[in-house]
């Protein structure tokens, strides 16, 4: 028993150097760095090693690296809103976004435009996707999923934007209360404070 416990934890010991040294090298170089001979050699394992925690290779290790960051952003929406509601939650989950687009590039681009074969919008998304889209959902008190959609549609929009430094960074500011406004459904509550 204590034999199998200590080899299952080697194993993930060794998926999660795996996890981190691809995260590491797209931050540093971008997705299109990452490769299997690369991860196998920075870990000092072989390939066939790699594709014995990762059987689909480099989409398969992206697409679980996205399904992390999609549970970092959902934790850092519960943490933004604490107890906040109304129009100061929902200014709370467009920072809290924005900032984390803009702090972590290369897993914002795993998670929302590489291929990684995980089901958005849909009542059988990955637990990871539907968390951080229900969190929203409960800031716009919107039951439907359209609002949610269409919020996370805009902050997606202006992250991209800024990164690519098509919004001028001083507005930013004026941009959140603007989406802010137009999405909050019920005015804050006084008594809550910041």
């Amino acid at each position: 028993m204590a034999d199998s416990t200590a080899r299952q934890q080697r194993a993930d010991e060794r998926r999660r150097r795996i996890l981190d040294e691809a995260r590491a090298r797209a931050d540093a170089d971008g997705w299109s760095a990452v490769t299997t001979r690369h991860l196998a050699d920075a870990i000092g394992y072989t390939q066939p090693v790699l594709y014995g925690h990762f059987p689909g290779g480099k989409t398969e290790i992206m697409r679980t690296v996205a399904l992390e960051g999609f549970a970092e952003l959902t934790q850092l929406f519960h943490d933004a809103i604490g107890r906040k509601t109304g129009r100061r939650a929902v200014e709370a989950v467009a920072v809290a976004y924005l900032e984390f687009a803009a702090a972590h590039p290369s897993l914002y681009e795993a998670m929302f435009q590489l291929p990684i074969d995980a089901t958005f919008a849909s009542e059988d998304s990955e637990t990871e996707l539907r968390a951080g889209f229900d969190a929203i959902a409960a800031v716009l008190q919107d039951e439907r999923g359209a609002t949610t959609e269409t919020f996370w549609g805009a902050l997606h929009g202006i992250s991209l934007l800024e990164r690519a430094g098509r919004m001028r960074p001083e507005h930013r500011a004026a941009r959140i209360a603007e989406i802010t406004a137009r999405f909050a459904t019920q005015p804050s509550n006084p008594t809550i404070q910041q």
